[in-house]
């Protein structure tokens, strides 16, 4: 029934003001800025409400840093997810509860105060890209930076040619976007059965 009411407006006319976040006449609108970003997914550009057009660039680049955030932890914690609930590596593998509440345990108690302190870590230096809702397109050193490039690929696992980079962030962002969904009905499954899924 709610998919009935949201379709038929999904269409509808959207009354807009006149962009109020451009800093200046000449900067691109969102929107074309973000057809210009790799990984656009498998049906291109897609935003059908506009939302990105009265954006600044810099405010498109950091919503594609957050996606690719949030897609990286999925595709680890659907990893994890799965992994977890069948082989448990730490505490000697007496975790034997639904992933959703795993954390919850007792001996993961004692876990978590170091992995907070890691992820601040790591957040630290993402901080520093961060410029109010936007992102700096330019290394402190005056590199161009690309979204979710941290500098940090220690395998050397980067593609240097551009079309092969292209195609590798084409396939994080659209993997990412897989794994938030997945995570999203894994969590449902396990809340609505209180099972493990396998």
């Amino acid at each position: 029934m709610l998919s009935l009411v949201s379709a038929s407006t999904t269409f509808a006319p959207v009354a807009r003001s006149s962009p109020v976040t451009m800093q200046s006449a000449g900067s691109m609108r969102g929107s074309d800025y973000a057809k210009t970003l790799p990984a656009a997914g498998p049906f291109g550009y897609f935003d059908p409400l506009g939302l990105a057009s009265d954006l600044e660039p810099a405010t498109v680049r950091y919503f594609r840093e957050v996606e690719l955030k949030h897609g990286r932890v999925a595709m680890l914690g659907a990893l994890g997810f799965l992994v977890g609930e069948q082989f448990h590596p730490l505490f000697g593998g007496n975790v034997d509860v639904p992933s959703y509440v795993a954390y919850q345990q007792t001996p993961l108690q004692e876990f978590w105060p170091s992995v907070v302190l890691s992820i601040g870590v790591a957040e630290f230096f993402s901080i520093t890209t961060i410029d109010g809702f936007g992102v700096k397109d330019e290394f402190p050193s005056g590199e161009k930076r690309i979204a979710g490039d941290f500098k940090f690929d220690p395998l050397g696992l980067k593609p240097k040619g551009t079309a092969d980079l292209e195609a590798m962030q084409a396939k994080e962002i659209n993997n990412g976007r897989l794994a938030m969904i997945a995570m999203a009905g894994m969590v449902v499954q396990e809340v609505v059965t209180n099972h493990k899924l396998f």
